[in-house]
């Protein structure tokens, strides 16, 4: 094996294990979230154009009882909350996932005291979401769960410990769309007609953000999705 050839197969190595890399971020979930809202223009609610792909940013409100997250305890639009166990195979161990729920409901944007109607829907698959984590717990051979952890674990039938009395690895993440927190929606704008009138809007029509069947409705409380949105007014 010559020289150059020794020190070819390790660049090369190196690029592959980069591009793996690259591409994983690239395309994850967040990346491709941002990538499709630099297409959306930024708009004020007041200026949506019928049938434009828009973009904005605003204050999370109710439309109905919110959910309450499992561990946070805070009410929320839309969550997605996973409980793992790190399980070893000899030298090897991977996490196994024992609980995923994930759940969205109908919501009102708010900015500048206009209001934004967004209905994403889990039984049409309408929407693509990224919603950052919010709240992440453990537990471990010396690490008890917390009280709070115990009871989410209790709640899904989770076992703490194994049949020898030791904490199983247990790892709880919290993913959560506030009520009153900031988030970015990007969508097709629309101007509903109301056949009831809303608590504090004096208007007979109200601002949505919809889907098509070539285009989902975009989701997420990422902070550079409302950068992205008041840098392109």
């Amino acid at each position: 094996m010559t020289e150059s050839f020794k020190f070819i197969i390790p660049v090369l190595m190196f690029c592959i294990i980069g591009g793996i890399i690259f591409s994983a971020i690239y395309f994850g979930k967040k990346y491709t979230i941002l990538r499709k809202l630099s297409k959306f223009k930024a708009r004020r609610i007041t200026q949506f154009r019928t049938n434009e792909l828009t973009k904005v940013s605003g204050k999370v409100l109710q439309v109905q009882e919110p959910f309450v997250a499992p561990l946070s305890k805070r009410k929320c639009v839309a969550y997605i909350f996973e409980i793992k166990q790190k399980v070893s195979s000899g030298k090897s161990s991977r996490w196994d996932s024992l609980v995923l729920k994930e759940d969205i409901q109908d919501f009102f944007l708010e900015k500048e005291g206009e209001l934004v109607m967004v209905k994403p829907s889990r039984e049409t698959n309408n929407y693509y979401s990224f919603m950052v984590e919010d709240k992440r717990v453990s537990s471990g051979t010396f690490n008890d769960p917390t009280p709070e952890f115990q009871k989410v674990l209790e709640s899904f039938g989770v076992e703490s410990e194994n049949w020898l009395g030791f904490n199983k690895t247990l790892k709880y993440t919290e993913r959560i769309i506030e009520i009153g927190e900031t988030i970015t929606v990007g969508g097709i704008a629309k101007w509903k007609t109301l056949e009831t009138p809303i608590n504090g809007h004096n208007y007979s029509k109200i601002a949505a953000l919809e889907s098509s069947i070539n285009q989902k409705i975009i989701i997420t409380d990422h902070p550079k999705a409302i950068k992205l949105v008041e840098r392109r007014r």
